[in-house]
């Protein structure tokens, strides 16, 4: 890149289970306007520099919701972005920004993400008889060994088989994540990154809610496949993510502009990359991701002290650590989409942060993190710490 992207704040809302947890009645575009009202406040950047907003959204109707908060905060200046790659839309909005920055098209920018399944719009296209029926935008085209609603089968089983992921391995890494999420929650980890949601009744939500405390392995291995007529099927709703809702965003600026206004970077955005496999293959592409980010970056897996691999099914992370050769004690510490949850267009963005603050807690210098993306995508990204 032709100038250091550095990020100077990073802040993202609690994680919530959907429409029967804390947000349920909270919908995108107030989760939007309060992580990226916290983010541009914890900056130090004045609004009126900053360029332009890149936000992922994944399953809230098509609008432009970045643009959306920046009106309701006030940053009329700010034009914004909408992006949509599924599962990876808070991470390619994120890097969105950090291109034009690199680019010298702009020097500060917006980038993060966003979703609300609790409150997300129904969508409907004409059927056979002229009347409206449900309907939601595929991935890919319907194949037997890839089904774009049954990621289950599509994502989750088919990595588990590809890279020879048991069942018990996959409930083994879900316990796991559950209880390193626990763990963090427990030892204040997500503290700095966290910004409360006001709530109707007066309360505030302040504290991710999905990992379950109660998990154990006796319990996971007692819930039923949800592809049973499969065989070496795996995925359960045990070792799946969840539904949730959340927002994150990050403050991203050129390490001249940090300078001349006395910014203090968080971290350098080091590089990053997006790859694609076949439909069927989805679940693996954060094994392409990752090896293509570092070799932009001009690292080596060893060089990494810190990854996260967004658990969208266990298999995923799993099948990761098996194909790349990943020490499995630095991956996804503090948990990950089993327990945390995955809201989809938030993710990408929320590991970005969440990572910044890992680096700091584990004295380390690179991270990466990295995520499958419906239709056979992957992306990852790749971060050092100031």
């Amino acid at each position: 890149m032709s100038t250091d992207v550095v990020i100077v704040s990073a802040a993202r809302t609690p994680i919530a289970t959907s429409y029967k947890g804390s947000l349920a009645g909270v919908d995108a575009f107030t989760l939007a306007e309060i992580a990226m009202g916290a983010a541009v406040e914890r900056s130090g950047v004045p609004v009126e520099l900053i360029e332009d907003i890149g936000f992922g959204e994944s399953m809230q109707g098509g609008g432009n919701i970045g643009r959306y908060a920046a009106n309701q905060l006030g940053m009329i200046n700010l034009p914004g972005v909408a992006m949509q790659r599924w599962c990876a839309s808070g991470m390619a909005a994120t890097q969105w920004i950090a291109a034009n920055i690199a680019a010298g098209m702009i020097d500060a920018g917006i980038g993060g993400g966003v979703e609300s399944m609790s409150t997300a719009p129904g969508t409907s296209k004409p059927g056979p008889d002229g009347q409206p029926t449900f309907w939601l935008s595929p991935a890919n085209l319907e194949t037997e060994d890839a089904p774009p609603f049954n990621t289950a089968k599509g994502v989750g089983d088919n990595a588990a088989r590809m890279a020879g992921v048991t069942r018990e391995e996959a409930d083994a890494w879900a316990y796991r994540s559950h209880m390193n999420a626990i763990r963090a929650i427990d030892e204040g980890r997500f503290d700095n990154e966290i910004v409360p949601v006001p709530l109707a009744d007066g309360s505030t939500f302040s504290v991710d809610e999905h990992p379950r405390r109660n998990s154990t392995l006796e319990k996971l291995a007692t819930l039923g496949l949800l592809n049973p007529f499969d065989e070496g099927a795996t995925t359960t709703a045990g070792n799946a993510s969840g539904l949730n809702d959340a927002a994150a965003a990050l403050v991203l600026v050129s390490r001249e502009f940090a300078e001349a206004h006395g910014l203090k970077p968080l971290a350098i955005i080091r590089g990053w990359a997006s790859t694609s496999l076949t439909p069927a293959e989805t679940g693996l592409s954060p094994t392409t991701a990752i090896p293509k980010a570092l070799a932009k970056a001009g690292l080596s897996i060893s060089d990494i002290s810190s990854f996260e691999i967004n658990e969208a099914f266990a298999s995923v992370p799993v099948a990761a650590v098996k194909i790349l050769g990943l020490n499995e004690e630095i991956v996804n510490v503090n948990g990950s989409g089993c327990s945390l949850g995955h809201p989809i267009g938030c993710t990408g963005a929320r590991m970005i942060v969440t990572m910044i603050n890992e680096l700091e807690r584990c004295d380390g210098q690179f991270g990466a993190v990295a995520m499958c993306a419906a239709g056979g995508m992957g992306s990852a990204t790749i971060i050092e710490r100031v």
